[in-house]
């Protein structure tokens, strides 16, 4: 049962997630459409944009099925979630995050499994960086963080998530998905894709055991630019490179200033820029 001080917490992002977006909504907020009806999201992650519009009605879709297993399960099982999370916090320390990490559970994701969403959060609070990797045979595969204390489980935002996720459709499915249910004007799309990345050398668009590729950037415009003849309203976040502005030269394009934090190399970790694509 929710408790009282979750009136007071605000539904936000309940995964760390390479590449999310909280920091950058307030430079976000004056390009959001002021009109629209059902929100979409193809490439999940965080969800940060979706806490912050706290949409009405929404799509939220994603090919990870461990991540959208997880949304599920804080959506329709969130009291034996807590649970659980509350076991991983009182257990936690590297030997136990190793044996969970070694865990090869896979069920139907058709079927949430809260077993499966349960651990997919502690791993992601207690993993270097909070980063989602997987090995060539699907395994989780990153190495525990530096963590003192990690708040593995927090009743208040995990209720609050809940309750914003009760009217959204959440499915596992390829981008591409969005053309069978976005038609018109009453329709908001953003995609936040993995990121063409900025140098040879920088390549971590590794979402899932499938690397995002330039071929699947070009697949992406295509459906970009469907939805926009559509009258959909269409938005998109991608790296500030050359390939990334000729590709959506047809619309409009705004600066953002990011902060990089995910590099090996400490020196080569600060402000850069990104771009938003909007059809609007």
């Amino acid at each position: 049962m929710a408790t009282d001080t979750q009136q007071q917490v605000l539904p936000r992002p309940f995964l760390k997630w390479a590449g999310g977006k909280s920091q950058l909504i307030p430079q976000y907020r004056r390009y959001f459409p002021k009109d629209f009806q059902t929100y979409y999201e193809p490439f999940l992650g965080g969800g940060a944009i979706f806490f912050a519009l706290c949409s009405k009605s929404a799509i939220l879709t994603d090919i990870n099925s461990e991540l959208i297993n997880a949304y599920l399960c804080v959506r329709d099982k969130v009291e034996p979630l807590i649970n659980l999370l509350k076991v991983h916090q009182d257990r936690h320390d590297p030997e136990y995050y190793y044996e969970i990490r070694s865990d090869k559970t896979r069920g139907n994701y058709l079927s949430p499994n809260v077993e499966r969403a349960a651990r997919l959060i502690y791993l992601n609070k207690t993993c270097f960086n909070g980063l989602y990797r997987e090995n060539s045979k699907g395994e989780f595969n990153v190495p525990i963080g530096k963590y003192k204390n990690p708040k593995i489980c927090n009743p208040d935002l995990l209720y609050a998530v809940s309750l914003a996720l009760q009217n959204t459709q959440i499915l596992v499915r390829p981008f591409e998905g969005v053309l069978s249910d976005a038609q018109g004007s009453d329709d908001f799309v953003y995609f936040d894709p993995p990121y063409q990345p900025l140098s040879p050398t920088s390549n971590f668009t590794a979402y899932s055991r499938s690397a995002f590729s330039q071929d699947d950037q070009m697949r992406l415009k295509e459906v970009f630019t469907k939805l926009a003849k559509r009258g959909v309203k269409v938005m998109l976040s991608n790296s500030d490179v050359p390939f990334i502005r000729e590709l959506y030269s047809d619309f409009s394009i705004h600066t953002i200033s990011a902060s990089r934090s995910i590099n090996s190399n400490a020196s080569k970790r600060g402000r850069i820029t990104e771009v938003l694509v909007t059809s609007y």
